[in-house]
C-alpha cells in the first residue's frame, strides 16, 4: 500500500530547504535590498497583459469593504484594489519593498492604503472584510498555522494566489531524481491538500495567461549550477550526470542563452472565511 502524503512536513521541509539558500542575504539584512526595485519592474511588466485573477478579485471587492494584503511586496495589489474599497491594510516585512510601495502609492495617488511593518502570521490586526495573499506564503513553515490566522482575520473572503509547477518541467523531473518526489519548492499542489486536510474546500481559478519561463543562462555550466544549488547539491555528485542530461534535452539555445521552457503556471485560491 503506497505511503500517504504528510503534506504540512513536506511543505514544512521545503520551506526550511529554500531559507537554508537564503540565510546568507537575510544575515546581512533585509534580503530585498538588492532586488526590491527589480521585482517591481517584474511586476509591473507582468501586469502590462490582463488577466483572469485580477479581473476576478475585482468582481468580488465591495465599495465599503476592507483589504488586508499579506505579503503585499512593492503593492501592485493594493493599489489596483484600493480604488474600489474603503481600506486596504498591507502588511510586509522589507523595509526596501515597503520604501519602493510608498513611491508607488504617491505616484498612483492612492491614500486609502496602510502600511504594517511585520511577516505573518506574526503581525495581529483587526479583522478585514477581505485577505489576500499573492505568492507571499512560501518563507512560511507552518502554513496551517498561515491559514488559521488568515481565517482569524477574515469576515467574508479568503484569498491566495500560487503558482503551480507543469508536471513534467525541469525541476520536478531533477527533484524526483534528487529527492524522490517532483516538488522542488513549496507550491499550489502542496497547499491545496493542506486545505483538504484542514476542511476547506477552496475554489479554484487558473490564471488564462498560461505558463511562465523566463530563465536562461549562458552556460549549461551556469544551468547545472542553478540547479544543484535548488536542491542542495554542493560540490560533484551522482547525480551530475542525469542532470546535465536533462539539462541538454529540456533547455533551448537561442541568441546565445540557454532558455529553460515555461514551467509554471499561477492559481487562484478562494473560499468563504468560516465556510468548511
Amino acid at each position: 500500500m503506497e505511503r500517504i502524503t504528510d503534506w504540512a512536513k513536506l511543505w514544512r521541509e521545503l520551506v526550511e530547504a529554500r531559507a537554508a539558500r537564503h540565510r546568507a542575504a537575510e544575515m546581512h539584512g533585509d534580503a530585498w535590498k538588492t532586488r526590491a526595485r527589480t521585482f517591481d519592474a517584474d511586476v509591473k511588466r507582468r501586469w502590462q497583459k490582463p488577466d483572469s485573477s485580477r479581473a476576478f478579485l475585482l468582481s468580488q471587492v465591495r465599495a465599503d469593504d476592507t483589504l488586508l494584503d499579506i505579503g503585499a511586496g512593492t503593492g501592485a495589489w493594493s493599489i489596483y484594489l484600493a480604488p474600489h474599497v474603503r481600506r486596504v491594510t498591507a502588511i510586509e516585512p522589507s523595509p526596501s519593498m515597503i520604501a519602493v510601495m510608498r513611491e508607488n502609492l504617491a505616484e498612483a495617488g492612492v491614500t486609502n492604503v496602510d502600511i504594517l511593518s511585520g511577516r505573518w502570521p506574526e503581525v495581529e490586526v483587526q479583522a478585514h472584510d477581505i485577505s489576500l495573499c499573492a505568492h507571499a506564503m512560501y518563507m512560511s513553515p507552518d502554513l496551517p498555522g498561515f491559514i488559521r490566522h488568515m481565517e482569524a482575520a477574515t469576515r467574508r473572503l479568503c484569498v491566495l494566489l500560487m503558482r503551480v509547477p507543469l508536471a513534467d518541467n525541469v525541476m520536478a523531473l531533477a527533484a524526483r531524481r534528487v529527492w524522490g518526489q517532483p516538488h522542488d519548492s513549496p507550491n499550489f499542489v502542496i497547499a491545496y491538500n493542506i486545505l483538504l486536510e484542514m476542511g476547506i474546500c477552496a475554489n479554484v481559478l487558473m490564471e488564462d495567461t498560461g505558463a511562465w519561463g523566463s530563465q536562461s543562462h549562458e552556460t549549461l555550466e551556469e544551468a547545472l549550477e542553478e540547479i544543484k544549488n535548488k536542491l542542495g547539491l554542493g560540490g560533484p555528485s551522482e547525480h551530475d550526470d542525469y542532470l546535465c542530461g536533462l539539462l541538454r534535452e529540456r533547455l533551448t539555445y537561442q541568441d546565445g542563452r540557454y532558455i529553460w521552457p515555461p514551467s509554471v503556471r499561477s492559481a487562484l485560491v478562494y473560499w468563504e472565511a468560516g465556510r468548511r
